[in-house]
């Protein structure tokens, strides 16, 4: 190979690193309190500009992917192949990334957001490949990516919520609600009494999002009081479909369990009522609440801590995430990261000064009462999680909506939002 030849291998096999990489950077972006619609866009451009690096490479940037992905199964790196595999229409590669991305839920996540990254018109044919496929594995894929791509895939979202994996099934009874499909409820309804606790919840919450029922609303107060994996969308979604006076009863019985504080904090700020505020004051002054404590605040006023200057450093001697302790079995991630720390004393100040602007018993996001005008800004302008909830309140106003999809590329969003501006 000639110093050339190996330069231009060099700089391949960088785009092949760089998108995996940005991948799982945009992965956790979508759901970070930190990033906004125009912070996503640039990186799903960086990412984009990687891909493109490797379609000009042609099939040596396809062997830099095989090779990529036969070493390092991860989602990152399923992700980087499939859109090359997908896009090419080539039977061999896109039956080796279906392998290597159906081997775990992990990895299947890559392949599903990879499906997700081509406009519709390209991914369907695909799509139609997995819906069609006999592994439900490979059919939870097709499934996940239709609703991704918010299409309904009809006959095979009918099988898959007759079928008996309750991977498959539970990943259908979940798309039933992020397309709004009130026809599906009866079928939905059954499996509230699946012995698969991933089927119960996905049916509890889808049931809740689009009818509000009131069985699947009780359902979902148990998980959010066990240990579920699922509690904090749970709460989510019980504080918004309870009537506001059970709610705040609700969240008091919460906060009454040590171990339930934090999504009562969390609850607190989905009601919207500043009347929680003295109590998420109270809250930051305990480390351990403090940054949750202070995003609440954030999604009722609509007060930028750090923006503000209302933050402070972090509190002494406290440690959450991975430590450098060996002896520490704890290596679960800092849920509060990229949450700023709140100064409780200033931000009392600012109250002090400003409540009278808030109407207590009314339900607020980011500062102004709730209403599909202000729901649509938030979706334009807000912060991941954020748009997430503006998403959520506009999907339960009106039955049979189609839940906005905020982790779709950037420049889709965009794109989508700005014909909206139009009607």
């Amino acid at each position: 190979m000639n110093r050339s030849a190996r330069v231009i291998q060099t700089v391949v096999s960088q785009h092949a690193e760089e998108t995996a990489f940005l991948w799982l950077l945009r992965d956790a972006a979508v759901g970070q309190p930190h990033y906004s619609l125009a912070d996503l866009a640039k990186l799903d451009n960086r990412v984009e500009a990687h891909i493109d690096g490797l379609r000009v490479a042609g099939d040596d940037g396809w062997d830099i992917l095989r090779k990529q992905l036969e070493d390092k199964p991860e989602p990152g790196e399923v992700f980087a192949a499939a859109v090359l595999a997908f896009e090419s229409n080539k039977d061999d590669r896109v039956g080796f990334v279906i392998k290597f991305g159906t081997t775990s839920v992990e990895a299947s996540r890559g392949l599903v957001s990879a499906l997700g990254w081509l406009a519709y018109d390209r991914a369907e044919k695909v799509i139609q490949r997995l819906l069609e496929a006999e592994t439900p594995a490979v059919r939870r894929v097709g499934i996940a990516a239709s609703a991704v791509h918010r299409q309904n895939p009809r006959r095979a979202l009918d099988n898959a919520l007759a079928h008996a994996d309750p991977s498959l099934r539970s990943r259908a009874l979940r798309a039933v609600g992020e397309l709004g499909l009130v026809d599906y409820l009866p079928t939905t309804r059954k499996n509230l009494t699946s012995e698969n606790a991933s089927c119960r919840f996905w049916a509890a919450w889808t049931l809740a999002l689009v009818s509000g029922d009131k069985d699947a609303i009780a359902q979902l107060q148990v998980v959010a009081e066990s240990e579920s994996p699922y509690r904090e969308k749970a709460v989510q979604m019980v504080t918004r479909r309870l009537e506001p006076s059970a709610a705040k009863m609700w969240q008091r019985k919460l906060s009454q369990n040590p171990k339930l504080v934090r999504l009562a904090t969390i609850g607190a700020g989905v009601l919207g009522d500043p009347d929680a505020v003295p109590v998420l004051i109270e809250r930051m002054r305990n480390p351990e609440f403090a940054r949750v404590a202070g995003e609440a605040f954030t999604m009722i006023t609509g007060v930028d801590i750090a923006y503000q200057d209302l933050d402070a450093n972090k509190q002494e001697g406290f440690e959450s995430g991975p430590t450098d302790n060996p002896k520490d079995e704890d290596v679960s991630m800092d849920a509060d990261e990229n949450l700023p720390w709140p100064q409780p004393e200033a931000i009392q100040n600012w109250w002090t000064k400003h409540q009278g602007q808030f109407s207590k018993g009314t339900r607020h996001l980011l500062g102004k009462p709730i209403s599909p005008e202000w729901l649509y800004q938030v979706l334009r302008e807000g912060r991941q999680r954020q748009r997430a909830a503006a998403a959520l309140e506009i999907a339960l106003r009106q039955r049979g909506t189609k839940l906005f999809e905020v982790r779709a590329p950037g420049f889709r969003q965009q794109k989508i939002l700005a014909e909206l501006d139009k009607k």
